[in-house]
């Protein structure tokens, strides 16, 4: 228990209100378009333990692969595995079971769900190695971030549509912007060691105005769900609060100050993905 206790907060497990908010969005949003009605109960708890397993084997993973680079990087040094507070093989068994608890739950979905899932774990170990040769690196997360709520449609609906790519695009573009401004902490330490980056390759300035970029493309694409869906003011509502926190996450951070990253990361992104469900759930009760 000890040992589960500290590889919990290595993958920092409560993070996990990124990804799974969207992914009963994508459940809630599909279900109600595509099947007229409320994804069934054992759905929920499917998508939930996929979720949990995919996350748990993805964080645990990077951690395994980064862990040189994390212990050469005095921000990063105290984590679990460089600290020696676990090794690689209780890792990997953790992340063992946590991708056999993801194919499982699939399993449990239908046919389209499991198809997909080698693509899924493709992206699940390949990001870790892309900050190596690429700055999309941060592109490469918003993808797999996104495959949350496309994962939910897929597991109530057994099917792909552009509505479930247009939300894909918003949470692939809103996690890219976030991943950059976390970034932003590391720049000087990947220049010297070769690790990529857009702040690292671009400087913390243009990295700012990237995030930027992302956020309101992302934001384009949570209004054009509006559009598109039957979705309508109390969505709409929600979406331009979370506007309005996006806006608010960019005001926390400048060049010249990156003290509360933290804050803009976890706390502003945490009440992100929690509005956007609740206001989508209010919305389609009113239309149910």
């Amino acid at each position: 228990m000890r040992k589960l206790k500290i590889i919990l907060e290595m993958i920092k497990f409560e993070h996990t209100v990124f990804a799974l908010p969207f992914a009963f969005l994508g459940a809630v949003l599909g279900s109600m378009l595509i099947n007229d009605g409320w994804p069934p109960l054992m759905d929920w708890v499917w998508i939930t333990l996929a979720m949990v397993g995919a996350r748990s084997a993805a964080m645990s993973l990077n951690r395994v692969i980064d862990a040189k680079i994390d212990k050469a990087n005095p921000r990063t040094a105290d984590r679990a595995i460089p600290a020696g507070l676990l090794s690689t093989a209780e890792t990997l068994i953790f992340i063992t079971v946590s991708f056999a608890l993801l194919i499982f739950s699939a399993f449990q979905l239908n046919i389209l769900a499991v198809y997909l899932l080698p693509a899924a774990v493709f992206f699940l170990v390949f990001y870790s190695y892309t900050k190596r040769f690429t700055w999309a690196c941060h592109l490469i997360l918003g993808v797999t971030i996104g495959l949350a709520p496309l994962g939910g449609w897929v597991a109530v609906t057994g099917t792909i549509t552009w509505e479930a790519l247009v939300l894909f695009a918003a949470v692939a573009l809103w996690t890219a912007g976030f991943d950059v401004i976390y970034a932003t902490q590391d720049a000087e330490y990947d220049r010297e060691v070769s690790l990529h980056s857009i702040p690292s390759r671009f400087g913390i300035a243009n990295a700012l105005r990237f995030a930027r970029g992302f956020h309101v493309v992302s934001f384009a694409a949570m209004l054009t769900l509006a559009v598109i869906t039957p979705l309508s003011w109390i969505y709409l509502i929600g979406t331009f609060i979370v506007g309005a926190i996006m806006t608010y996450e960019h005001s926390l951070v400048s060049p010249t100050d990156l003290s509360k990253v933290n804050v803009a990361f976890f706390t502003m992104n945490g009440i992100i993905s929690l509005l956007m469900l609740t206001f989508t759930l209010g919305d389609l009760m009113v239309l149910s």
